[in-house]
């Protein structure tokens, strides 16, 4: 019984993960100010990162949780370097 209930719980945070994405690419196309975007953009890699670990949890392979990792690190810069060209006007000094 609880494997059934660890399936459907999985399917439906894919699916609920799925919409958040949407949600996320919709404010990158229609963000009215650069500060906007960059916060979908935020949101649209946690969410990938978090579509990629259900996968994992899903599939019980390692590859997916390396990935997600991956990500996480990328984003994390992406959005640091995004913010200080915001605020700078440059990234390297």
């Amino acid at each position: 019984m609880s494997l059934v209930i660890l399936s459907w719980s999985i399917t439906i945070a894919q699916v609920m993960l799925g919409l958040a994405c949407a949600c996320a690419t919709s404010r990158i196309l229609a963000g009215p100010r650069a500060q906007d975007r960059i916060l979908g953009l935020d949101t649209l890699y946690v969410t990938i990162m978090l579509v990629l670990l259900t996968f994992g949890i899903r599939s019980g392979t390692n590859i997916f949780f390396e990935a997600a990792l991956v990500i996480a690190v990328l984003g994390f810069v992406g959005t640091v370097a995004l913010a200080k060209f915001l605020m700078r006007g440059e990234v390297i000094e």
